[in-house]
């Protein structure tokens, strides 16, 4: 019988957020996978858990899962951990989950810490609807991309950002998105555990004369649906009717379909359309 995967969660700070469920594993598995093995040691020795490690990270992720992935189907259970909080959460354990499942070895999550969610629920923010970008890409095409995507989005999100690019990111957040809510974490389940509620412009002003100092997770308003709504109406009310009219027939509508959508965009019945195109 080929073994098992286990995404094993461990603590963002606090060590009194693991959980026995996670320990119990850790001692009972044949290997255990972490991000920095000589960072995760130090958890293993306070937990008293004398399992074998070996190395997993975003540089090795391919190979060593393939290697992973040999040693399951020979029936050897491996336990993913990462530095700190869940495995595969922006990180190359996704990668490792992928090839487990391609190769129908059964995985399974051990929930505990997430430093994105813990966030969110300090953040006095929208929680109901939310995504996750993580870091933003290096690459400036792609960041940029990423960015106008964000600028419409109308769920809370979440990013993580290093102390060293934070000023810089709150300027492109400013630019693109203009000044919303923000919720500014760090330290998160630690002594000097920071929650700031403020906007981008206060933290701007914050960080431009202040070192930011620590990992940060910034939870940013999404825009509102009644902003997208008035958006998108200021955008066909500057269309003359005949523009509107072949924006939709160049989507593929008929005319009639075409008249019914303008009439809804602009708020109007769909026999005004038809007389002021009848008149023309």
């Amino acid at each position: 019988m080929p073994g098992m995967l286990y995404l094993c969660a461990t603590p963002i700070g606090n060590l009194g957020d693991m959980t026995q469920r996670v320990i119990e594993t850790l001692r009972s598995v044949d290997l255990i996978a972490a991000e920095d093995t000589r960072n995760s040691i130090k958890l293993l020795n306070h937990f008293e858990i004398k399992t074998s490690m070996t190395s997993y990270h975003e540089y090795n992720k391919v190979e060593k899962a393939d290697y992973l992935v040999g040693l399951m189907r020979q029936g050897k259970n491996v336990a993913l951990i990462t530095d700190a909080g869940t495995p595969a959460i922006s990180d190359p354990g996704e990668v490792l989950v992928a090839k487990c499942h391609e190769a129908g070895i059964t995985v399974t999550s051990l929930p505990g810490a997430a430093a994105c969610i813990t966030a969110l629920t300090l953040s006095g923010l929208g929680t109901r609807r939310f995504c996750f970008e993580a870091f933003l890409p290096a690459d400036k095409k792609e960041r940029a991309e990423i960015l106008e995507e964000l600028r419409e989005e109308s769920r809370t999100i979440i990013l993580y950002e290093a102390p060293h690019h934070l000023v810089k990111t709150l300027q492109e957040l400013n630019e693109v998105m203009g000044n919303r809510r923000l919720t500014l974490c760090r330290e998160l389940t630690k002594k000097f555990e920071t929650v700031l509620p403020t906007t981008i412009e206060e933290a701007l002003g914050t960080y431009e004369s202040e070192e930011p100092r620590g990992e940060y997770v910034l939870v940013l308003e999404g825009k509102s649906l009644e902003q997208k709504r008035q958006e998108r109406q200021a955008s066909w009310e500057s269309m003359s009717i005949e523009e509107h009219m072949e924006y939709y027939e160049k989507e593929g509508m008929d005319e009639k379909s075409a008249m019914k959508q303008v009439a809804k965009d602009r708020g109007v019945p769909k026999r005004e359309i038809y007389q002021y195109l009848l008149s023309k």
